[in-house]
């Protein structure tokens, strides 16, 4: 067994001025996909460069926090719908944590087809871009949750297990830090490699990545605890793997229409 690093969830304090390692994360994120976004084989092709690029992270940003929160209000707080409808505020209250990277998927993906309108931009060739950055904000999210000792792993005899201090006294699976190889670092490599050898067509990379992601996750979900107000759907599934596998059914089925588009 491994001891877990116990690290102050505060990068540091100023008064009542809190700067949270993982809200750092996200910017972490978002500065290393403003630096992947532009070098992109598809930006250089649709001339996604610049302050457009900029302005796309800023439309982005927003689309993701607001639908990571409204996502894991509607996907993982469910039993709990009485008390947001009598608490509203606490639907926006972002700072006490909860997070849903579904969520923030789809409202990425409302934001970035807005952005697409006002600057007349393709939005599958603005998204085959987006997705290559993606990996970066995950792989430096998951750190975060590694961090503040949340969505720690199920209980297991490992010898790299860990005692999470919100996890009881048992060792369990560090699976942030799977997440953080699986759906950042080796993500973001597979989908590096992918954009720069292939002449896909445009939306072939953002159904690729749903696939991916979809498939990467759905596996590490089997060494993740599930949520304890939740629990096991169907006897096994997580929430997660339900979602996951509408990620693989849809990016299946883009894909099979943008490869039949561009036979016909």
């Amino acid at each position: 067994m491994i001891p877990y690093p116990s690290i102050d969830p505060d990068v540091f304090r100023i008064g009542p001025l809190r700067i949270r390692w993982y809200g750092l994360m996200y910017v972490v994120g978002f500065i290393g996909a403003y630096f992947t976004i532009p070098r992109t084989r598809r930006s250089k092709e649709i001339g996604l460069s610049g302050e457009v690029a900029q302005d796309l992270l800023f439309w982005i940003a927003v689309g993701l926090i607001v639908g990571a929160r409204l996502g894991y209000v509607l996907f993982y707080q469910y039993p709990y719908f009485d008390f947001y409808l009598s608490h509203p505020l606490e639907i926006v209250a972002i700072w006490k944590g909860g997070m849903s990277f579904h969520g923030g998927l789809i409202g990425s993906v409302v934001a970035g087809y807005f952005f697409c309108k006002k600057r007349k931009l393709p939005f599958w060739g603005v998204a085959d871009s987006a997705v290559v950055a993606a990996p970066v904000g995950l792989g430096f999210g998951r750190i975060g949750n590694f961090i503040n000792g949340e969505l720690f792993g199920r209980v297991t005899d490992v010898p790299w297990a860990m005692v999470f201090p919100q996890g009881g006294p048992l060792p369990r699976h560090p699976s942030q830090i799977y997440e953080a190889i699986g759906e950042g670092l080796c993500l973001f490599v597979f989908m590096w490699v992918v954009q720069k050898k292939s002449d896909l067509p445009q939306g072939s990379i953002a159904a690729l990545f749903l696939i991916s992601y979809g498939v990467v996750r759905f596996c590490i979900e089997f060494f993740r605890e599930p949520d304890p107000q939740i629990g096991f759907i169907f006897g096994w599934l997580t929430m997660g793997q339900i979602l996951c596998a509408f990620m693989i059914l849809v990016g299946s089925g883009l894909m099979a229409y943008f490869l039949g588009k561009r036979g016909n």
